[in-house]
């Protein structure tokens, strides 16, 4: 496979031209890494592609040393320098959020130019008050994940048909590019144990470069997403590395287990993860400030919990899960007893690709894994490793018999030879929902 291709990301592409000349702000966010900066040249070329001048189109990265320093008003200048008269501009702005004062400069070239405006970044903070303030209404969130399974075949030089067999029955093949065929659970769990960041499709899946890799994620996360950031907003709360190393792994050891700030802090020293001579329990809040910086770096992703019964949030014991399984192997070791917690942050991964806002369900003493909604649609959601383990079954079923509406119920489990219950409730497996 060539080295450093462009390669496609469709999804997040047609977004991008579904709002392409309109007065919307496209604003590209997500975790480091994960294919921001691709997703603007694939932009480009789209332009490049349908008739736009070369000449029109302005790009600049604000982690190039070549804008060192520059301020809001050096920005505004810059850019206004190389505006052309009586053309319109695809200005493209990529980790923007360095630039103290950038939703200044902004806001300024959608008055004062015309213009078509893409931006990236890579914390959510500035997503949420700079950019809520100064641009309230007139932009237009673009959330970027690391690639899904299928991405990753694509992306790693598989190709995946579907033939019909002379049954009728359709039958799924994955082959590389000298056409040999690969199982496609050897390479589902390729993609568990190595996750989906975008530039491994570069350098192979070596354990070392992998490692190499993901070190740069989480480094560059840690260090450009929460710390300076911390210190670019004049907040000073997270400024222990370590301490926020260890709250990331104890979340990533516990995914989609129901957690708070306190049995954080409580399990970090009843579980010894503290330095003797700091053994003083953390406060409350301070915990929850690391969580929040996390989830602002895009690394965690919180779903709360929803009463099925009630019709209601609750404000306790939400869940967490992590962006990427390569990110987690990383930070945690491989550890394949854990195959069902994996399972489950692969599906709220999909969930959220394909446009659901994602809840916990509680039902009576029971926990429903997700609900999935979006617009009028609702789906209840049991993730399991094995359906075909009559213990497991009736675990992951039961929740599901309790809910008392027409909306759609399913089980996604890695193994499972049934494709419906006698209670009408779906049963898939987990490649068929990810392909």
């Amino acid at each position: 496979m060539q080295k450093f291709t462009l390669k496609a990301r469709d999804t997040y592409l047609k977004r991008m031209v579904m709002f392409q000349d309109t007065e919307m702000i496209k604003v590209i966010t997500g975790v480091r890494r994960c294919g921001k900066s691709s997703l603007m040249k694939l932009m480009v070329k789209h332009l490049l592609d349908t008739g736009i001048d070369y000449d029109q189109i302005f790009e600049m990265n604000f982690e190039s040393i070549r804008f060192p320093n520059m301020d809001a008003r050096g920005f505004y200048e810059y850019v206004k320098a190389r505006i052309l008269p009586e053309k319109r501009m695809y200005l493209f702005f990529d980790e923007v959020q360095r630039i103290l004062g950038w939703e200044n400069a902004v806001n300024s070239f959608c008055v004062d130019f015309d213009c078509d405006i893409y931006i990236t970044g890579s914390n959510a903070y500035w997503l949420s008050s700079e950019l809520s303030t100064y641009l309230s209404g007139r932009y237009v969130e673009i959330k970027m994940l690391p690639l899904s399974f299928k991405e990753f075949l694509d992306f790693h030089g598989y190709t995946v048909t579907i033939k019909e067999s002379p049954t009728g029955t359709l039958k799924r093949r994955i082959t590389d590019q000298s056409g040999d065929i690969y199982d496609e659970r050897e390479l589902f769990n390729e993609y568990t144990r190595f996750g989906g960041m975008p530039n491994l499709a570069d350098v192979g899946l070596e354990i070392d470069r992998v490692i190499a890799i993901l070190d740069g994620v989480y480094s560059a996360a840690i260090v450009n997403d929460i710390l300076e950031h911390e210190n670019r907003r004049g907040q000073r709360t997270v400024t222990n590395v370590i301490l926020l190393r260890k709250i990331i792994m104890f979340l990533a050891n516990n995914i989609g287990s129901n957690v708070s700030a306190t049995s954080i802090s409580n399990m970090l020293v009843s579980e010894g993860l503290l330095e003797e001579k700091s053994r003083k329990k953390p406060a409350v809040h301070t915990i929850q400030r690391y969580i929040e910086a996390l989830m602002e770096a895009y690394i965690l992703y919180e779903v709360k919990r929803f009463d099925i019964k009630n019709r209601e949030y609750l404000r306790t014991l939400g869940k967490y899960y992590i962006v990427d399984m390569g990110l987690r192997n990383y930070l945690l070791g491989y550890r394949d007893g854990d195959r069902e917690k994996i399972l489950e942050n692969i599906v709220y991964l999909e969930l959220l690709r394909q446009g659901y806002s994602v809840a916990n369900g509680k039902i009576a003493n029971h926990e429903v894994d997700f609900i999935a909604t979006k617009m009028d649609e609702k789906k209840y959601i049991q993730v399991t490793e094995n359906m075909n383990v009559p213990e497991t079954r009736e675990r992951k079923l039961v929740p599901l018999r309790k809910i008392r509406d027409h909306y759609e119920k399913i089980v996604i489990a890695l193994d499972c030879d049934l494709t419906q219950t006698q209670d009408g409730i779906k049963v898939l497996k987990i490649i068929d929902f990810l392909l």
